[in-house]
């Protein structure tokens, strides 16, 4: 099954438009909430703290539920970070370089968070690409989220692979696993802002990379079977 998510030329500054005034206002309300957040957090510190010194029993009690504030105070903030993330992908700083520079430069990083995962890191880079028009720092954000949650679908580890090619006049990036996959569910809602199907996630990754790909005026598509792993791929534009 693929789901296949291209952005029309013609629609690409309207696009642009509506979503650069949604995302302004979201970003400021986003940092209203992260501001209080922090305070919040410094100060479930400093009670836990004390707490932590107390061998009185009312005080461990305390001490637990403390810990606690202070566990859904941390995934509140995580969730504030990646929702700003999510909002400033609106806007890129392309410039024409090999697809395989960013992409080596991310294995030679992520590699050895692959292998604490028992998760083996496997390129296969094509030797001539063209160039592409993009944003550094943006796509190194996509590799990040895709692969992060490959990890998370090999719990037992596994096999991550990353292939570049070029074809068609378009430079395609896969990065495939062997991991516990997705339904059909999953995947019909995988790129839906806040759709999570891990307790302790966002909903965000996914729909950041989707935006940051149309962003690139790319198109990203997505295979995945239960129990037989998942494979995204990424097509972007050669270079004019």
């Amino acid at each position: 099954m693929a789901d296949e998510l291209p952005i029309a030329s013609g629609d690409a500054e309207h696009w642009r438009t509506q979503y650069n005034e949604i995302a302004a206002s979201a970003g400021r309300l986003a940092h209203e909430v992260r501001n209080p957040l922090s305070t919040i957090g410094l100060n479930l510190e400093l009670i836990e703290e004390e707490l932590r010194e107390s061998d009185a029993v009312r005080d461990r009690r305390m001490h637990k539920k403390v810990q606690t504030l202070q566990r859904e105070c941390q995934h509140l903030n995580l969730i504030v970070e990646n929702f700003l993330q999510f909002v400033r992908t609106g806007a890129a700083d392309r410039v024409s370089m090999i697809l395989n520079e960013p992409v080596g430069e991310f294995i030679e990083i992520f590699r050895p968070v692959a292998a604490a995962q028992h998760v083996e890191l496997v390129p296969h880079l094509a030797a001539q690409l063209s160039p592409v028009l993009l944003d550094g720092r943006m796509f190194r954000q996509v590799l990040f989220n895709l692969c992060q949650n490959a990890l998370h679908a090999m719990p037992d580890g596994g096999q991550l692979e990353l292939l570049t090619y070029e074809r068609s006049g378009e430079v395609v990036l896969e990065i495939i696993d062997t991991g516990k996959g997705m339904d059909e569910r999953t995947q019909s809602r995988m790129f839906d802002p806040f759709f999570t199907t891990r307790d302790d996630g966002t909903g965000l990754g996914l729909a950041t990379v989707q935006r940051i790909v149309m962003t690139h005026e790319g198109k990203i598509e997505c295979e995945s079977a239960l129990n037989r792993g998942t494979r995204f791929r990424i097509r972007l534009p050669v270079a004019p």
